[in-house]
């Protein structure tokens, strides 16, 4: 095969999350309710989500509903636990560190694991809605491929750089059960959890009981 064609494979493997973002979010949120958010010792938030196996009108509800709470928190990634929902999937609004702008869904996702060579690490700063008010340095590849499926269950493949990159690798985390909180040492993240404690929310939260 021609290198050409090779190149034109590899590039079509890929969605296009940059279309009509604007046009799109709006009409998820519009038709979703804002939901309040699960925090850092909600059992929802510790333990591995299941799978999504019917691509029906509920998960299409559900995320209307994932569109309009990340919009209301200002987030920029929302996993389905985090408004409580024990179901593999999340929703992204977010700009790569070129200023563009992805906005989709995955259902399933299954992050890419990399060889050593391909890693360069970005050890920017990372926050959670889940752990409002507190952010924490956290080094992660600047590169990332998740691969799964989209709301109608076709196979789907995204990939990231920089800040998008750190927010696909973030959500693909929440729903095996991981908070990035898990990654990092036990003094930053009694730090980070400290820094929670003394925050107020500017959005809804789930109190833990």
């Amino acid at each position: 095969m021609a290198q050409q064609e090779t190149d034109e494979r590899v590039s079509d493997e890929f969605i296009d999350d940059t279309q009509d973002c604007a046009e799109r979010e709006r009409a998820h949120r519009e038709r979703g309710t804002v939901r309040p958010i699960t925090v850092v010792g909600h059992p929802m938030l510790h333990r591995e989500c299941q799978n999504v196996t019917a691509f029906d009108d509920s998960l299409a509800a559900l995320v209307d509903d994932m569109f309009a709470s990340q919009h209301a928190a200002e987030g920029v990634g929302l996993a389905a636990n985090q408004i409580g929902v024990d179901l593999k999937v999340f929703v992204y609004d977010c700009l790569d560190d070129e200023g563009v702008r992805h906005v989709g869904v995955v259902c399933n996702p299954v992050l890419e694991e990399l060889p050593a060579a391909a890693r360069v690490l970005d050890d920017n700063n990372e926050g959670c809605l889940s752990v409002p008010t507190a952010w924490a340095e956290l080094p992660r590849p600047d590169y990332a491929v998740v691969r799964g499926q989209d709301a109608a269950g076709r196979p789907i493949a995204v990939r990231g750089t920089g800040y998008f990159a750190r927010c696909l690798q973030h959500e693909t985390d929440h729903l095996y059960g991981r908070l990035y909180l898990d990654r990092l040492s036990k003094r930053e993240r009694k730090k980070a959890l400290k820094m929670m404690a003394e925050g107020t929310p500017r959005y809804e939260t789930v109190p833990n009981e």
